[in-house]
């Protein structure tokens, strides 16, 4: 288990955790949810030993295997596979237990080393590293391209497929869905469902929360709190904490004006100087609650459009790439005052090419874009630096937007609207280029507010935004009189802000009939007819091989059989030897639920009996419910297999 014992942690001059302790138990999914800069990060540095603390105790089971996202984007010219692998940190100490041992001659130790890797799954290990870059969202001629060929994004997905793939029992993912899509978010909530060690997520992607932890580390004040439950029953416990500490605080002042009121009173007399000292003394003792602060840390709106066309324009058989490259074409659709559009689909399908060319920042290739009358544009970029500039400050930033949109601002109105950005004092004039992500964001919003737009263009606004500024920007787009067309994989957002959803997919733009969930199930869907259409394409080429052989040859026929049945045996061995192991754990555990329902149901257990039997009865049937998953999940996987050799 991870232990925390009174630990106190500074950066700098910061405290970043005060006397705090908490526990983690083995298998546990925790969502550590806090604020930007509360210190999320650094408490991963804690549990990795790159920080130490300054005082108590962290403590990690020595023999784990810890696996982490790294931050520094890669250089090498190895393949998108190759550097997946290296992920693996077992296969890759088998890998040169084998090498040093043949460099030996010592056959006892080749032998040794032969069976590490068969126990790291060396048979699998490529397919299960190109399984993860499929899943999110590479496609098959990308998994052997080198990894310098990639950009920053995809170069981000390569990291977290290298984590993925380290057989750790203790994950720690910082932001893990900030460069994916929806297609590729829904794979990696199944992938991490399915994740049977310790993990420790930082998001602030409210479904995401939702959908894989059961526990909540809450980081706020430097204090560090535990809730059992995921995001979303965090959120109603912490609620429920704040109004009893409300009540605790209301009910402490009312105590203290009492005292102080008789102190003040009394202490000129000097028949009551006694009870008054008494009262002076027991309003010192007295430990002063803070008031809960119940308003949003964040919150802005924007302002109304000075004018509605209707419609807001109009693409008229678009054409959408860059260069030469069409990427998607025949473009016909309308945007109407008031729209809230949702534009879906992968990756590479060409969402933020379509916003480019409608925010102006690139010219279509084809066909008419007819704008409205008054149509004001306000673009949020899905990188930012395609509207920051890096040696400037948000205060520069804002004296050359109100040149172009309100030449009458004075300085110190610029001064007072960034401070509602929460940009204070010298943060005016530091460079954008030292800003974090989520500053930096809050400096789009800034500007785009002060545009006054009628039509905003969001491209994955949330990537760097914590939950309380993705709920004031879910609240601000609500009360938006305009027209919003937005990208996001945050699905929260998406559900709360848009009314209809554009599906960009195959070259085309086209309505999408159907909710998220709708969508979810159409990705499903398309994945299990690609899979189809795959095994369809390489039927004739087997056909083919099939018919060039002689058909006389018998023996031939009986041979290459025989040879087929070894391969596939081969091929499924692992996996059935895994579908036995979990035939094993499922009866095991069967017999203990049994047992457990059993003593629950004879009411001769103490409550603390009851209590902890039934927090493992809840254990059990998590557990019961992954090891099916999995089970069918192989079996799926051997079926597929005996199909394929049979056709």
């Amino acid at each position: 288990m991870i232990t925390l014992k009174n630990v106190t942690l500074r950066r700098g001059t910061k405290v970043v955790l005060d006397d705090a302790s908490v526990t983690l138990q083995p298998g546990e999914k925790i969502g550590l949810v806090g604020r930007n800069g509360a210190g999320k990060s650094s408490l991963f540095a804690l549990l990795t030993h790159r920080l130490q603390s300054d005082l108590g105790d962290a403590d990690i089971p020595k023999q784990w295997t810890v696996g982490e996202v790294a931050q520094s984007m890669p250089e090498t010219e190895d393949s998108a596979t190759d550097y997946v692998l290296q992920g693996d940190v077992r296969l890759a100490a088998a890998e040169a237990d084998l090498v040093a041992a043949e460099a030996s001659g010592d056959g006892h130790a080749i032998a040794e080393a032969h069976m590490h890797l068969t126990d790291a799954g060396s048979f699998d290990a490529r397919a299960r590293a190109q399984a993860l870059l499929m899943g999110l969202g590479f496609r098959g001629e990308q998994v052997d391209a080198p990894v310098n060929s990639f950009s920053g994004g995809w170069r981000m997905r390569l990291q977290l497929a290298r984590a993925l793939m380290c057989p750790a029992d203790l994950m720690l993912l910082d932001e893990p869905t900030n460069h994916l899509d929806l297609d590729a978010l829904v794979w990696l909530e199944a992938w991490l469902q399915r994740y049977e060690g310790t993990m420790i997520v930082i998001s602030h992607d409210r479904e995401f929360l939702d959908a894989i932890t059961r526990v909540t580390l809450h980081l706020d004040e430097a204090k560090l709190t535990r809730y059992t439950g995921n995001y979303t029953a965090f959120e109603m416990m912490r609620a429920e904490r704040m109004v009893q500490a409300q009540a605790s605080y209301e009910k402490q002042q009312e105590r203290m004006a009492h005292l102080q009121k008789f102190i003040d009173r009394f202490k000129a007399k000097a028949s009551k100087a006694k009870q008054a000292q008494s009262r002076v003394k027991a309003l010192e003792r007295m430990e002063k609650l803070g008031p809960v602060l119940t308003s949003a840390d964040f919150e802005f709106e924007f302002r109304e459009p000075q004018s509605l066309p209707n419609p807001m324009l109009t693409l008229d058989d678009v054409a959408c790439g860059y260069g030469d490259n069409i990427i998607v074409r025949h473009i016909s659709r309308s945007v109407l005052a008031g729209q809230r559009i949702g534009i879906l689909g992968a990756n590479g399908q060409g969402k933020s090419t379509l916003v480019k060319t409608v925010a102006r920042m690139q010219k279509a290739l084809g066909g008419e874009i007819t704008e409205g009358k008054g149509l004001s544009i306000g673009y949020f970029a899905q990188q930012e630096l395609d509207v920051l500039r890096l040696e400037e400050g948000p205060l520069q930033h804002m004296i050359r937007l109100a040149k172009e949109v309100s030449p009458q601002a004075r300085e110190q109105e610029l001064r007072d609207f960034l401070g509602r950005f929460r940009f204070i004092g010298d943060m005016v004039s530091q460079e954008v280029g030292s800003l974090s992500g989520g500053e930096k964001a809050r400096l789009v919003l800034a500007m785009l507010v002060w545009q006054r737009p009628n039509l905003l263009l969001l491209d994955e606004p949330t990537n760097h935004l914590d939950l309380t500024t993705r709920e004031a920007l879910s609240m601000a787009l609500n009360e938006f009189e305009g027209t919003v067309m937005l990208v996001s994989h945050d699905r929260a957002l998406l559900r709360e802000v848009c009314d209809e959803f554009w599906l960009v997919a195959d070259g085309k733009v086209e309505p999408f009939d159907g909710d998220l969930d709708d969508y979810q199930k159409w990705l499903l869907e398309t994945s299990r007819e690609m899979a189809r259409a795959q095994k369809e394409a390489a039927r004739p080429v087997r056909a083919a091989a099939v018919g060039a052989k002689s058909s006389n040859d018998k023996h031939g026929d009986r041979k290459a059989q025989a040879q087929a049945k070894k391969r596939l045996t081969e091929a499924t061995r692992p996996l059935r030897k895994e579908v036995e192991r979990l035939d094993q754990q499922m009866a095991a555990l069967a017999t203990e639920r049994g047992q457990l329902e059993v003593a629950l149901a004879s009411r001769a257990l103490t409550p603390p009996q009851m209590a902890e039997r039934g927090r493992r009865l809840k254990q059990v049937n998590e557990e019961v419910e992954t090891l099916e998953a999995r089970w069918l999940e192989l079996n799926e996987e051997i079926e597929a297999l005996t199909t394929a050799a049979a056709l």
